[in-house]
């Protein structure tokens, strides 16, 4: 799923390319990408786009009159750009966004079809469309404590529910809890204050370290390469590898839909998490899927 890095670089190749240009169609491949009924999908046809925001892990395009195209793509949907002029990719789409300087494509990998298209008005209409997490790289660390505390989760869970913080998903959690040598299943509320410092100062550096990182191989260019595995990732995807910081193999933990990446001698103490006990904590603590995560349940 793109996270805050992700998007933050696919929405600074979108304001370079569309703000200023007019929207002049929206094609639909299919009818239950859009969310939305009011107001009609055709209603932001001629308008021009004014600004572009992130919503949690949303992107908003703002068009003229206050309407709002609202993009969730969820774990697969991926963004492609044709400049005006040039020829259009063949790749089937869900979705085609014609501006007057070029064409925005939609694709989503894969038979399930997670992601979302709304038309909301107004700033009431945009809000209503974040779930409320915490922005992080504008937080003090006493905002980042009384969030993280507010429920009893896991910390992986906790970092990433998009009720409790902004723009954090399976991959950036990962790299995360091992920048800050925590255990992905420590409980919220018996975390010590040295701990959500670090946890706080990890989650600060890691966004901004992998946001320059996509901005530099995006290099001015429209973001193509978006991915939850990286080679230089530390943990995340690197099931067996060894960890970059003590060589040690990289565990996992799976349960439902999703998977924990996480280095033992670093994290954990040298403890592997894999007994009964671990399976009851992710079965009362953790959704049964991605889904279930980002609808708040």
């Amino acid at each position: 799923m793109p996270e805050l890095p992700d998007l933050t670089v696919y929405l600074e190749a979108l304001q370079a390319r569309i703000v200023g240009a007019r929207l002049e169609q929206v094609q639909l491949a299919s009818p239950f990408l859009l969310r939305t009924v009011t107001p009609p999908l055709d209603a932001a046809r001629g308008r021009t786009v004014r600004e572009l925001r992130r919503v949690g892990k949303r992107l908003a395009i703002g068009l003229d009159g206050g309407l709002w195209l609202v993009l969730h793509l969820m774990i697969a949907g991926r963004l492609h750009w044709f400049a005006a002029g040039t020829p259009r990719s063949r790749r089937a789409a869900l979705a085609r966004f014609e501006f007057s300087s070029g064409t925005l494509t939609l694709t989503e990998a894969g038979s399930k079809r997670r992601a979302a298209l709304h038309l909301v008005e107004g700033e009431a209409g945009l809000q209503a469309q974040d779930p409320g997490g915490l922005e992080l790289q504008g937080a003090t660390l006493a905002q980042f404590a009384a969030r993280l505390r507010s429920a009893n989760h896991t910390l992986k869970r906790a970092l990433t529910d998009p009720r409790l913080f902004s723009g954090v998903g399976n991959a950036y959690g990962d790299e995360i809890l091992h920048a800050a040598r925590l255990s992905p299943v420590t409980l919220t509320r018996r975390i010590d204050d040295a701990a959500v410092a670090r946890l706080y100062a990890a989650c600060r550096e890691q966004l901004q370290l992998w946001t320059g990182r996509l901005r530099d191989l995006a290099a001015g260019e429209f973001p193509e390469k978006v991915t939850a595995f990286r080679t230089d990732m530390a943990v995340h995807g690197r099931f067996g590898q060894p960890c970059p910081v003590c060589a040690a193999p990289v565990q996992r933990i799976r349960y439902a839909d999703n998977e924990t990446n996480y280095c033992a001698r670093c994290q954990t103490g040298g403890r592997l998490l894999a007994d009964r006990a671990l399976s009851r904590l992710l079965k009362q603590d953790w959704p049964r899927s991605i889904d279930e995560l980002e609808r708040g349940a």
